[in-house]
């Protein structure tokens, strides 16, 4: 089988390593089939798409709605690198994945409004499938109404046009949405558990997404969670996509 690859842009060590374990435990795959390439430490190589089956994107403290003068030259040049692989990887309809920040990368490059209307403070909300989503593979064994985590300052307020919406909440809109056949974004976290989301929450405590004395609880909260159903998001991506 060909590797995925795995783009990432935390630039603390801890956080960004978790955040690959739990890419790896969701999707199956190991460090030799999904390929991990961190952004925000190294420019991007150039890519032959077809070494891969596919391209995920983790999350980011990036926030592509963030005013550009406010953006770090890394921000900046992170973002310019994924703008033209995403010339490329929409164009050919290959198969991408982006988890949160994904969202911003995907649906900025095709046209969408990002912003903070519909942030989600941390928790798991329910998420509903559409009828599109019902009948999408990636969505495959996942029920109509499912919890998964969320924690965002920004999402989609306008979709593309042409983007196809397969999963709702009710504060945030989009939670999946789908660009042609095969390049898909999720506004949730479908890598995360509980332990994993409890780990993450200690380095971002001053990061805005929630208040620093309510760490304990939260952390408390999420671990009692069950969002095992959002796990099926990657597993099917892969089984999908995965190729000779």
């Amino acid at each position: 089988m060909k590797p995925f690859l795995f783009l990432a842009t935390r630039d603390d060590d801890e956080p960004a390593d978790a955040e690959y374990e739990a890419f790896l435990a969701r999707t199956g795959l190991d460090e030799s089939s999904l390929v991990r390439l961190r952004l925000e430490a190294e420019p991007l190589p150039e890519l032959d798409l077809e070494d891969w089956s596919g391209i995920l994107v983790g999350g980011s403290p990036f926030n592509a709605s963030t005013p550009e003068d406010l953006k770090s030259s890394v921000q900046l040049r992170v973002e310019a690198e994924l703008r033209g692989l995403l010339d490329r990887v929409v164009e050919a309809d290959f198969p991408f994945l982006g988890a949160c920040y994904g969202v911003g990368t995907l649906a900025c490059h095709q046209g969408a409004v990002i912003d903070t209307t519909y942030r989600e403070e941390v928790g798991a909300p329910e998420i509903t499938l559409t009828r599109a989503g019902r009948q999408d593979p990636i969505c495959a064994g996942i029920p109509e109404v499912f919890r998964a985590f969320v924690a965002h300052k920004e999402a989609v307020t306008v979709p593309p046009a042409h983007a196809v919406i397969l999963a709702t909440g009710q504060d945030c809109p989009v939670q999946i949405f789908r660009v042609r056949s095969n390049l898909y974004a999720t506004q949730f976290h479908p890598e995360l558990d509980g332990d994993y989301l409890a780990h993450r929450l200690s380095f971002y405590a001053n990061h805005g997404y929630f208040v620093p004395d309510e760490l304990p609880a939260l952390q408390a909260r999420v671990r009692a969670q069950d969002v095992s159903d959002s796990w099926k998001v990657l597993r099917n991506f892969v089984e999908v996509h995965a190729r000779d």
